[in-house]
């Protein structure tokens, strides 16, 4: 007989530690992308209060370039016991390594798990260039040679099915980019710090591809970002709160993965089949969620993935994705209280996983009062996508 979902993961582990070396635009980093990473994975084990060399395990996402087995070597560990990368690119796997971080835990194959994601875009390659070789093969072949080069363009054509299908009205996307300005203003983290948004500046805007201006758009940026996960009951001996996972999922759809712009169902965030599993496993509905932290590559796939976690419906959506709804601490659905990857970071979106942490301490820049569940998704529209709920005690 199957076990029930909800005896999985809900909370048997916790989240006792977050860190994060300093935010840069991309290609202003003066240390190596190495350097960021291991920065941000102290800084999240001192917040947590906890000697690195008790770290046993690692796991990151999107073809992470820093190497656990150096990182290990690095901090001094005595043992390496876990070491992970979550498939696909883009931020869909952020979600997604926290979840396997905690798996590996509540197995028994590691003690304190780092999840982590180093990105120096300035070291390396630009994830959103519109540059690929002379030769291509699979299903760029059949893109490339019409222009279809950037992950804008390819994602303008989800979007714009939304738009088209459901009537959702360009006003929705700006709320969205600008409840992130809003909420970076008061992180000094952030970016954007300084640099706030209004109607008037979003529309004015230079376009990218349609339907997306500058603003639908992520940054570009230069750091690093890292949790610590520990048992449950380990973590009410440190330094921190503990914020309890309730649950995680990953994956997608029927055929979302399919190549060159065919996946049956275009207009989806692919979290029509992910959110139902997370709610099980998690004992929660979306009227328990106060804080939701939403991965914006664009400001599309946040509407999609806010009816698809039944925030809103379709038909309802352009009433309630306002600026007013989506804003600390007095909206119906606060969202991105850090700045998101639009106006705080692209640090492929863990910087959400770490911001809803905060809100469940009671820390955020921009905190709702009294939360107790947060909600994050992924990397909304990529083809593996994957979420978490996170919980204060009082929910376990």
């Amino acid at each position: 007989m199957a076990r029930s979902i909800r005896d999985s993961i809900r909370g048997k582990v916790a989240i006792a530690g977050v860190g994060e070396s300093t935010y840069y635009k991309r290609g202003q980093a003066k240390e190596p992308e190495y350097v960021l990473t291991l920065q941000a994975i102290l800084a999240a084990c001192r917040d947590a209060g906890l000697d690195p060399r008790e770290v046993d395990g690692f796991a990151s996402f999107s073809n992470d370039q820093n190497d656990p087995a150096r990182i290990a070597a690095a901090l001094g560990l005595p043992e390496l016991r876990f070491a992970n990368m979550v498939f696909g690119g883009g931020g869909g796997g952020g979600s997604a390594a926290v979840g396997n971080a905690a798996a590996a835990i509540a197995a028994g194959y590691a003690d304190c798990v780092v999840v982590y994601r180093g990105l120096a875009q300035g070291q390396t390659y630009r994830f959103g260039q519109g540059n690929y070789p002379a030769a291509v093969s699979g299903g760029m072949a059949y893109l490339a040679p019409y222009g279809v080069l950037s992950p804008a363009q390819m994602f303008a054509f989800r979007t714009t099915r939304l738009m088209h299908d459901h009537g959702i009205e360009r006003g929705t996307l700006r709320a969205i980019a600008m409840a992130s300005y809003h909420h970076a203003q008061a992180n000094p983290r952030a970016v954007m710090r300084g640099r706030p948004l209004d109607e008037a500046g979003y529309d004015a805007a230079r376009w990218i591809v349609e339907p997306f201006g500058l603003f639908d758009c992520c940054l570009e940026n230069d750091g690093a970002a890292a949790m610590v996960l520990v048992p449950a009951e380990r973590a009410r001996d440190l330094a921190q709160p503990p914020v309890y996972l309730l649950g995680a999922a990953q994956g997608s759809g029927y055929r979302d993965g399919a190549s060159i712009q065919n996946p049956p169902d275009l207009a989806t965030s692919s979290f029509k089949t992910l959110a139902p599993r997370l709610y099980a496993m998690a004992g929660v509905k979306p009227s328990d969620v106060d804080v939701v932290q939403s991965y914006e590559n664009f400001t599309g796939g946040v509407v999609m993935s806010l009816i698809e976690h039944g925030f809103c419906g379709y038909e309802n959506a352009n009433e309630f994705i306002t600026f007013e709804n989506l804003i600390a601490p007095s909206g119906k659905l606060p969202l991105n209280t850090s700045g998101g990857n639009l106006a705080e970071c692209y640090m492929h979106g863990l910087e959400l996983n770490i911001e809803a942490v905060r809100q469940i301490r009671g820390q955020s820049t921009s905190q709702v009062p009294g939360a107790e569940v947060a909600l994050v998704n992924s990397g909304p529209m990529v083809p593996v996508a994957s979420n978490m709920i996170v919980g204060a005690a009082s929910t376990r």
